[in-house]
This record gives C-alpha cells, structure tokens and sequence, in this order.
C-alpha cells in the first residue's frame, strides 16, 4: 500500500472532478489516499474530498493562497512533503498542474512524468503511460531512485468514481507559511463564456479554419448547447481570430480526452491530432474524404459541415426529448 497525495484543484468555490479521478483511482487501489487542499475558505471542500476518496485532507489557508500562484504553492508543499513523506504525488494535467508540478519536482529533486493517460499501482510503486512523438506513440514510465514519484495525469483518463457521501476525512491544518513570493496575483479577470472548460468537459465540439468566421462557430455553440458540450477550436481558427487562444485544442492550446470529440471543418494537422487523439470517440465532419482526421475518426461524415451540423443538432435534439 503506497502513501498517495493527490493534489486538489478547485476554481470558484468548486473542485474540480480531475481532483476526483485522481482521488478515486487511489482509494480504489487500496491506497493510504491525502488530499492537499490549499486557499482561503476553501475548509468545507474537504467534506467532498472525502466523499471520493481522500481518508486525510492536509488543509493550508492563507490570504496569499486566495489565487493559485505556482511559487506560492511550491513554499507551502515542499515542507509538508518534507515531513510526511508521501510515496507519490499525484496532480492533474491542467494548465495549473503543468504549471506547479514541474516546479515542484525541481524543489524536491526528484523526476515527474507529464501527461499520462495510464495509472497503474505495483505496492509502493507506480507506472504510468505517457504519449510521445505528438501522440504517434505511447511509453510506459516507472521510478527510479528515492523521493516521492510525480505524475500528471490528463483530465478524463481515469473517470470519476461515484460518491460516497457516508465517508469523511481526517482534515489536518498545515503550514501555509507562502513565504517571500517575488510575484502575486491581484486579480482575476473571468470570461464571459458559461460553457464548461474543454479540458474537462465530457464532450468538446471543434470548429477548424472551414468555419470561416467567428459568428459562423454560432452553429457549433447551438449544437454544443444541446448537447452540453464545450466548444473547442483548432489553431488555424485560433489565429484567425475566430476563437479566443483558451478554447484552442492541440499541442499549442489544450490537451483533451473526452467522451466524444466532434471535429468540424478540421483537417487534423498532426499537432491538433497530439491534443484530441485520445478521446474516447471521434466523429469528423469533412468536404475532403482524404482529411488526415478521418484516420482516426471512429465515424466521419464527408460534407459541408454548414449543412451537416444542423441535421446533428436536430437529430440529438430528438434523442434528449426521447
């Protein structure tokens, strides 16, 4: 049995379900599961932690852990790991986990793999699977050495246990001494979008450079919406200006793995495969029956995805009501 910390992620009074999945792969291993729950009036998060998982929540507050700062994190952490002594620390593949955990590993001197989309428990030890070459091919990692294993693990790729609400954890007050930071964030400014992000999003319809026009990606918002599903974007729509840069999808903007992936008017350039080829299921909607996309495509349409998109959106119109 190995001594886990999963690391929790929460946004707006939320956690989120990354948080989850790593907590219940964990408990569903047998492990000794603690949670480490960093912020300002963040202590009732510890009841749901529990609830999916966690038998111990290390709970650091602190006015200068109000927002996440990875420099922050890193001075509260690294003495807490100093003096428990967890076997693996375990965070999500999130752009604040590629941000700390990397950081983190630095201060302890230990090795991390990012980007797993495997988790596998052997006792003390873990191995994890990892992609490389953009995706083409996938590498088994374990541990050498001593000092905590780190891992990354991308959204999506364990699932969510479901909750049991009977449980509850030991919450444990720890340090939360921030220390001297040399930078702190003051504010932050939210988007107006209400769709939830695409790296945890189940579902994630993507709109390529064929959308033609930022108030074209309206057909995609109106199928997503019935669906709902995030709204992604390839690069090529991104530097067109027809997407913000938070909803690209790829090796440049955001790794996914959801559910299903429905990829419209996208050709499937290689560093867009690396972002989305391991979704659960692919559907592409395409004029060009020779799109790179289609090699991966569980299911493809060939045709104007204006035409397309709209019979979709009837059509799972249809099955909610049903």
């Amino acid at each position: 049995m190995a001594k886990i910390f999963v690391i929790a992620e929460h946004r707006d009074g939320k956690l989120k379900k990354t948080t989850f999945e790593l907590l219940g792969a964990s408990a569903a291993a047998g492990n000794e599961t603690h949670a480490v729950l960093l912020g300002e009036g963040v202590a009732e998060l510890a009841k749901e932690l529990a609830h999916y998982g966690a038998q111990k929540v290390h709970l650091a507050e602190n006015a200068g852990l109000k927002f996440y700062s990875a420099e922050a994190y890193c001075n509260v952490i690294a003495p807490l790991v100093a003096a428990q002594k967890p076997d693996v620390i375990l965070g999500s593949h999130s752009p604040t986990g590629r941000d700390f955990m990397p950081r983190l590993a630095a201060r302890l001197n230990v090795g991390l793999a990012s980007d797993c989309t495997q988790l596998a428990f052997d006792g003390a030890k873990i191995k994890v699977r990892r992609p490389v070459y953009s995706g083409k091919a996938t590498v088994e990692v374990e541990f050498l050495g001593s000092g905590p294993q780190m891992a990354t693990i991308r959204p999506n790729a364990l699932g969510v246990p479901k909750p049991d609400t009977s449980k509850a954890a030991e919450t444990m007050a720890c340090a939360a001494d921030v220390g001297a930071v040399k930078s702190k964030v003051l504010e932050v400014v939210k988007g107006s979008s209400a769709r939830p992000d695409v790296t945890e999003a189940s579902i994630v319809v993507s709109g390529g450079r064929a959308m033609k026009s930022a108030e074209n990606f309206k057909i995609l918002e109106e199928m997503a919406d019935v669906l709902g599903a995030a709204v992604g974007a390839s690069r090529a729509a991104v530097d067109a200006g027809f997407r913000p840069h938070r909803d690209q999808v790829g090796q440049t903007g955001k790794v996914v793995a959801p559910a299903l992936y429905i990829a419209c008017g996208i050709s499937g350039a290689i560093q867009h495969l690396a972002g989305m080829r391991t979704s659960k299921c692919i559907v592409a909607v395409n004029t060009d029956p020779e799109a790179p996309i289609y090699q991966i495509a569980d299911y493809g349409v060939v045709g104007d995805l204006f035409a397309v998109v709209p019979v979709l959106k009837d059509e799972f119109k249809k099955i909610k009501e049903h």
